[in-house]
């Protein structure tokens, strides 16, 4: 026999249920306020100084107007290629090496050290590269790149881990039965099948150090100029935009903020095709 429900019950426990999604979403609209002011407020500063020749000219002379941030924005290319060519590769091995051998005390303290150098503020790592390279070799692409990478490493290795230990036991059990080595299963079934999540974490580290710009101040410095080598100072967009910020000159402060505008606009596109990679469809479509 179905008992009836009392109605002011299932009244009050709707209401109840109303209240939860409306507070819910409303907390989701405050937290996407801030985001939201400061990329309209970026935009509307910005987007008036974004032109042809922003991208393709180098900054003018104190107080002269024109000019743009082309050795910037390459200068950045650069900068985060050499910290990606060390980063990624050196990170994602920590991640499979975390994930897959290590056991016991040996994994606790790598990844206790991996926690501890994603801690660090970025400032430090910069005035560590700063003593170990640029103190010795000068200012460089290298070192910045340098810097870059030990901000990227623990990011990319512990994303590394997490997407590796969500691919299913049972799959590395059916390789090793085979009689597959245990580097083979991880090489050709284990880390295929996380594919979408590695690459995810790539490109959270790529956002990050998009970024920076601490460590930049102590490794790579900044150019007026295009770098001829990796030797020497490099200029960085991050830095551009500190630099014309501070400098009081309107036309500068202008530019500053279109380089803002560049910037936010780089993360927001990884962050997005982050999204799209990681949605059900994607997933789906990969399979």
């Amino acid at each position: 026999m179905k008992v009836r429900e009392n109605p002011l019950r299932e009244k009050k426990r709707r209401w109840l249920s109303h209240m939860g999604i409306g507070f819910l979403f409303l907390m989701a609209v405050l937290g996407a306020l801030p985001f939201l002011f400061i990329s309209m407020y970026v935009v509307s500063k910005g987007f008036s100084a974004l032109n042809w020749d922003f991208f393709t000219q180098i900054p003018k002379g104190p107080g002269d107007n024109g000019g743009g941030m082309a050795n910037s924005i390459i200068g950045s290319g650069v900068l985060i290629a050499l910290g990606s060519l060390v980063g990624i590769p050196w990170g994602m091995a920590v991640g499979v090496y975390l994930s897959e051998y290590s056991r016991g005390k040996t994994a606790s303290l790598l990844r206790f050290a991996v926690d501890l150098l994603a801690s660090v503020p970025s400032i430090v790592i910069g005035i560590f590269i700063y003593g170990l390279i640029v103190m010795k070799f000068g200012f460089s692409a290298y070192a910045g790149g340098a810097a870059l990478a030990m901000i990227m490493i623990p990011i990319v290795a512990r994303s590394t881990e997490e997407m590796l230990k969500l691919v299913p036991g049972h799959i590395r059990e059916a390789g090793l039965a085979l009689g597959i080595p245990r580097w083979k299963v991880v090489l050709r079934i284990v880390i295929p099948g996380a594919k979408m999540g590695l690459l995810t974490g790539v490109m959270l580290g790529v956002a990050r150090i998009a970024g920076e710009t601490a460590p930049l101040l102590f490794t790579s410095f900044g150019n007026q100029f295009h770098a001829r080598s990796l030797n020497q100072a490099t200029a960085s967009l991050p830095v551009q935009i500190y630099t014309f910020a501070k400098s009081g000159f309107e036309d500068w402060e202008r530019q500053a903020w279109a380089g803002s505008l560049v910037l936010v606009l780089f993360v927001v596109i990884i962050n997005l095709l982050t999204r799209v990679l990681m949605s059900p469809r994607g997933v789906r479509h990969e399979h």
